[in-house]
């Protein structure tokens, strides 16, 4: 049986990589997407993938590693070359990070600039930012936050703002890190004791997909960064229950309301839904569908990936309903760069 694993597309939509293989006998895969087909390329090395590596597309055609050895957490490059013996795969480490017993290390999502590539070190009352890629001397911190964080959302297209979702007091509120600067500020604050995580996030359109316990009950809503406008949390998205969103459609410049979502549901179908829209419309998830992962063109198609005895690298496309109401008019963002502010307080009328 062939083993299914995180499926991770690059920012820009041009590579993707997954653990692939049967049973103990796992492999790094890269999948090319920008062509007129998707095609995959296996990595495989003389010693199998744990199943607990993490892989990463980099827009270069590499894919990084993650491997954790006892508590040491290692990183290197793999890519395809040519051999006189026919394709292999080369290797490069970039070295490690030594933690204590008990620190969670994980991948943070592709960076949108491209070939940087960010790890998460969350420990119970700090958290590290570490850059794996990049540097000459290895693996290098480049924030630390007070409180354990989680999550991990880009609100810019250079990958310099990093969104995380930072525990404190037994409260979790979203904060924005300046890898530049190392600085923390505040990003959602909904209500001063609810729980506010960011989730996804279009750096073109400003709009933001939260899950927030403010209006009684952890429920789906949206915002806009920089906006004065408080965050909404449609009734429609409430009757998706611990829907998770995947994607957001890029390239809706000042226009976050026309932006098309993609949700994973928990019956494990598609629902796709713009902040302009009062219903989520229900789609059937592909057969053999990896890892809850889809990617939106700017045209408003959604590619999913799928892989099954009969295709094993396919990619099918859905597009976004037409909705009968008519946009709203919202509030947009200035035309500058997205900074990240504390978003109002949310009405909680009838609470």
């Amino acid at each position: 049986m062939t083993t299914t694993t995180a499926f991770t597309i690059a920012a820009d939509g041009s590579y993707a990589a997954r653990l692939a293989g049967e049973g103990d006998a796992l492999y790094a895969e890269r999948w090319t997407l920008a062509g007129p087909e998707a095609y995959a390329v296996p990595l495989p090395l003389a010693q199998p993938e744990e199943a607990d590596s993490e892989v990463l597309p980099l827009a270069d055609g590499r894919v990084l590693i993650h491997r954790r050895v006892a508590e040491r957490h290692a990183f290197a490059l793999l890519y395809p070359t040519g051999a006189e013996t026919g394709p292999s795969t080369g290797e490069l480490q970039l070295g490690g990070v030594e933690v204590r017993e008990g620190v969670r290390v994980r991948l943070l999502p592709p960076c949108p600039a491209g070939t940087g590539a960010f790890a998460l070190a969350a420990e119970d009352t700090v958290t590290t930012v570490w850059q794996v890629t990049g540097d000459p001397s290895g693996p290098r911190p480049v924030a630390r936050i007070p409180g354990r964080c989680s999550g991990g959302v880009w609100l810019d297209r250079a990958g310099r703002l990093l969104a995380l979702d930072r525990e404190l007091e037994g409260i979790t509120k979203a904060v924005a890190v300046d890898l530049a600067s190392a600085g923390v500020s505040p990003l959602l604050q909904i209500t001063e004791d609810s729980d506010d995580r960011l989730l996804l996030a279009d750096p073109d359109s400003g709009l933001l997909l939260i899950r927030s316990d403010a209006p009684g009950t952890a429920r789906l809503g949206w915002g806009v960064l920089g906006s004065s406008l408080p965050v909404r949390f449609p009734e429609c998205l409430a009757r998706t229950g611990e829907a998770r969103p995947f994607a957001v459609q890029p390239g809706q410049s000042l226009m976050p309301e026309t932006c098309g979502v993609a949700l994973r549901l928990p019956e494990g179908d598609i629902g796709l839904w713009r902040p302009a829209d009062r219903q989520v419309f229900r789609l059937a998830a592909p057969t053999g569908w990896l890892g809850g992962s889809g990617l939106w063109s700017a045209q408003g198609r959604l590619h999913l990936p799928y892989a099954t005895p009969e295709v094993s690298c396919g990619m099918v496309g859905l597009d976004l309903p037409v909705s009968p109401p008519p946009p709203v008019v919202l509030e947009s963002p200035t035309p500058t760069a997205p900074r990240p502010v504390p978003l109002q307080q949310a009405p909680l009328a009838g609470r």
